[in-house]
């Protein structure tokens, strides 16, 4: 018998969606595109390769969920709640596991319980949704207890196997793995006439998740724990550095930088990468003039570009 929390690497497909198939909501309380991504999609292809539903790298081989993903650390510790996606029955539950990225030195030995914290829950009819990575100590919802869809069980972690905070959640009917955006595929990938999400869910085929001004080019560590914004910077400050943290860059893809100050100052730059990243950033600026900082407000311009298409952009301002 399969554990109920361990990882299934097969990437099978159910029945297409009929009339009596139930549907389910978003399973975290956030504002998809806005302070929550969806970073990694199910594979569509059956063999060693990978694409998602919509042909596209949002995925890995073998990945048999849907990982929505908040951008920081920050904003993990804050508390974001991880919800129940459809009415039903909790089947079973772990928790103890601590939040530390799967790549740290010190990560702890999964033995395989790469879903690290998390729950299954039973919908009826062959029909279950898995919850992965949780917060240590979060789980709300007890073996056995039955939940109402959006009944809050705990909150978005970083356990198991994952770099960066987010839920995992794996849909499956009768034991086999089913897309929710593509739940009539057949081990093939393109477009799909049905959806099991409740409310439509567009495709993002990447975004800038933060943006921010500093001193100096940050660590990428610094960015992933969730940089603070300022609201201003010295007059002594040896420069000013505009920065863009991304998720799934393509090679041919560009973020364009543009700060503009006070008395005509101006710094532009266009940075174009060569291979698909998950996530990444980028960071442009000047050094502090010889004359000093001019006196007044600065803003920034960041714009993740897939050749003509705008895919997202974000204006912040600091003041001098």
């Amino acid at each position: 018998m399969r554990p109920l929390l361990a990882i299934l690497l097969t990437t099978a497909f159910a029945a297409p969606v009929a009339a009596k198939d139930p549907l389910f909501s978003l399973p975290i309380d956030c504002d998809l595109g806005k302070n929550c991504f969806i970073q990694n999609y199910v594979d569509s292809d059956p063999g060693p390769g990978a694409s998602d539903h919509s042909c596209g790298p949002l995925t890995y081989d073998g990945h048999n969920g849907t990982d929505i993903r908040v951008a920081t650390l920050r904003e993990m510790v804050a508390g974001i709640n991880v919800l129940a996606a459809a009415p039903g029955t909790v089947r079973a539950t772990r928790d103890g596991m601590p939040d530390i990225p799967s790549n740290a030195p010190n990560a702890p030995d999964l033995n395989g319980r790469d879903c690290g914290n998390g729950l299954v829950i039973s919908h009826g009819d062959g029909w279950e949704t898995q919850y992965c990575h949780m917060r240590e100590g979060s789980l709300s919802a007890q073996k056995g207890q039955r939940v109402a869809k959006g009944t809050p069980l705990g909150l978005v972690g970083l356990s198991g196997r994952t770099v960066f905070p987010h839920i995992h959640i794996s849909l499956r009917h009768n034991g086999e793995v089913v897309d929710p955006f593509a739940p009539d595929a057949k081990g093939t990938c393109g477009p799909s006439n049905s959806t099991l999400w409740e409310d439509k869910i567009d495709y993002q085929a990447g975004a800038l998740m933060d943006v921010g001004f500093s001193d100096a080019v940050p660590e990428f560590a610094d960015i992933k724990d969730g940089l603070p914004d300022p609201a201003s910077f010295a007059p002594e400050a040896s420069g000013l550095v505009l920065w863009g943290y991304a998720f799934g860059t393509r090679a041919g893809d560009q973020m364009e930088f543009s700060i503009t100050g006070p008395q005509g100052w101006r710094h532009d730059q266009i940075v174009e990468f060569t291979k698909p990243q998950a996530q990444v950033f980028r960071a442009t600026g000047r050094k502090r003039p010889t004359d000093g900082w001019p006196r007044g407000t600065y803003e920034g311009v960041v714009t993740f570009m897939r050749g003509d298409q705008i895919l997202s952009a974000e204006t912040l301002t600091i003041s001098r």
